[in-house]
């Protein structure tokens, strides 16, 4: 059975931080390209980081690029994004995703997402 697991959300001030941690298991966790998407109240769900499956690349959304950062530990299947000078506008429900594309067939796994709050 296939499961991403994400925790690490609550609530936290402007300019405070939180990380959020992913934990896959039911799959080639190593093997597969980690996201990080977010979805506020009434808009739709956006990509925020990737980390390659091999974990030597990370690609950030504008937004959040020189605040948050992702990161990866195959040891443990688990995928974490560290957030920092969190703004309101960065509350939303956090999502974790794994790709895999092989053989012109793309797989894709969701977690149930963690809310973040960032409010005084």
């Amino acid at each position: 059975q296939v499961q991403l697991v994400e925790s690490g959300g609550g609530l936290v001030q402007p300019g405070g931080s939180l990380r959020l941690s992913c934990v896959g298991s039911g799959f080639t966790f190593s093997t597969y390209a980690m996201s990080w998407y977010r979805q506020a109240p009434g808009k739709e769900r956006d990509w925020v980081a990737t980390i390659t499956s091999a974990g030597g690349t990370t690609f950030y959304a504008d937004p959040v690029k020189d605040r948050f950062t992702i990161s990866g530990d195959n040891t443990k299947n688990t995928v974490y994004l560290q957030m920092n000078s969190l703004k309101p506008e960065d509350t939303a429900v956090y999502y974790c995703k794994g790709t895999r594309r092989l053989g012109g067939m793309t797989r894709e796994y969701w977690g149930q997402g963690t809310q973040v709050t960032v409010s005084s």
